[in-house]
């Protein structure tokens, strides 16, 4: 059965970047009939945070993107510490002692040579009284020892992969403060969880390559593995830099629809051109990993206001009565309301201003040269409420008493009576005005 993972950190809220990950995992899971996990990669305590972990949750929700279980890596710290003495034991992991600074200087010294900064191993070659004698005086880390030879494996996006694993160093799974890293705590998960698909960006290529190594020295069975191409702003620029503008929450407070997030995530950076789609399930039937290409992805946040603008659009008003009844739009107006204004705003946030529109009249919009012209027509209009035809009605009597009759007798007046220069029809306007209006 096919099983996928999403496996954010709780250091930060959800941004668009994480976004890609979770939706392509999760829409994998379904089409299959499989498992989604969302497992919470909190092995940093210190930097973990359960409002970060409930805040995860929010916004998946609000997404519309359930999962099946929830598992929680600081649960799990017992399987890690399982996996470090197989690893151990079976001569695939080795302490070392070298603190950061050292760690730097032999890399400069590396490139300064011309040569690869890989680490060179030197703590498989201490005397264990010199171990002794730096482990009480500095602690220790942990690495896994790779097997140098050519790591192969089939990537779902980027195609054929082959790296050399003895040009990268051997990874640290273990801190010195004691801190499990997530290249081993995921290993093991996916190993034990049963993972038989992971999508994640194409930064983790390398990442991937040593993980292989590791799944297979504790007798796992390596996932299919999909690396997507990395988010950049409008321009090529690195999206890191604005990410804190772009948390998932933050959409959510700007009004943007979970549909037209969804809808642009699915195909931004693939083959098939974006489309709004009215259901989670929509998306998920016409995900196609791989038509999704490696090239760096240009993502614009402005992108989403036309897609969300028509989300909206297509929502019946039962959908939003909660949104209708907030801005104080009475019962028996609602429907009428919202078939009149959702063609005409960008995000719910938009609805209280309609209905003071509506409600006590707009600041008109007159040109000097049209100010009598206003006048006498706002003279011939009756008092309010309107019906349907009093547009009609209004609009033919004023021409008939003005010789004026287009553009130069309906802008006028669509601008006078609204305060706006396009909008809704002006016959659906009109019966909704609870007061004349007034220049």
């Amino acid at each position: 059965m096919t099983t996928t993972r999403f496996a954010p950190s709780p250091t930060g809220w959800l941004h668009i970047g994480n976004l890609r990950a979770a939706l392509f995992n999760y829409a994998i899971a379904r089409q299959q009939g499989g498992t989604f996990i969302l497992r919470i990669d909190d092995t940093d305590q210190e930097r973990s945070k359960d409002e970060y972990i409930q805040g995860i949750k929010d916004d998946l929700t609000w997404l519309g993107l359930d999962w099946d279980r929830v598992e929680h890596q600081s649960a799990r710290m017992d399987r890690y510490l399982d996996a470090k003495q197989r690893l151990i034991d079976m001569g695939r992991l080795y302490e070392c002692f070298e603190t950061p600074v050292e760690l730097d200087l032999k890399r400069k010294k590396q490139l300064n040579m011309g040569k690869p900064p890989v680490y060179d191993r030197a703590a498989l070659n201490l005397p264990e009284d010199e171990k002794d004698r730096l482990r009480a005086e500095r602690g220790s880390h942990w690495r896994f020892k790779l097997n140098h030879e050519r790591i192969n494996f089939t990537d779902g996006i980027i195609g054929e992969i082959s790296i050399d694993a003895a040009s990268v160093s051997d990874p640290v799974l273990f801190k010195n403060d004691g801190q499990i890293l997530y290249t081993l705590a995921s290993v093991v998960d996916d190993t034990e969880m049963g993972i038989t698909d992971v999508v994640r960006g194409s930064d983790h290529v390398t990442n991937t390559a040593t993980q292989i190594q590791m799944i297979e020295a504790l007798g796992g069975t390596v996932p299919r593995f999909a690396h997507h191409s990395l988010l950049t702003g409008p321009q090529g620029e690195a999206l890191s830099k604005r990410l804190g503008t772009l948390a998932l929450r933050d959409l959510r407070k700007n009004g943007i629809e979970p549909m037209a997030i969804l809808s642009l995530m699915a195909r931004l950076g693939s083959s098939d051109p974006v489309e709004l789609r009215a259901s989670v399930q929509e998306v998920v039937d016409g995900f196609d990993i791989a038509k999704f290409g490696s090239a760096p992805t240009k993502f614009d946040a402005e992108d989403l206001k036309p897609l969300s603008a028509r989300a909206l659009a297509a929502k019946d008003h039962t959908e939003v009565a909660d949104e209708i009844a907030a801005a104080g739009v009475p019962d028996d107006l609602a429907a009428a309301f919202w078939d009149v204004v959702k063609g005409n705003i960008t995000s719910l946030d938009d609805l209280p201003g309609w209905w003071a529109l509506f409600r006590d009249g707009a600041s008109p919009l007159v040109a000097d040269e049209d100010r009598d012209f206003v006048a006498q027509a706002f003279a011939m209009l009756g008092e309010a409420p309107y019906a349907p035809d009093t547009w009609a009605k209004w609009t033919a009597a004023v021409k008939e008493a003005t010789g004026r009759k287009g553009k130069g007798l309906f802008m006028p007046l669509r601008k006078a009576v609204t305060g706006l220069e396009r909008g809704p029809e002006m016959a659906d306007v009109m019966p909704l005005l609870q007061v004349k209006p007034k220049l």
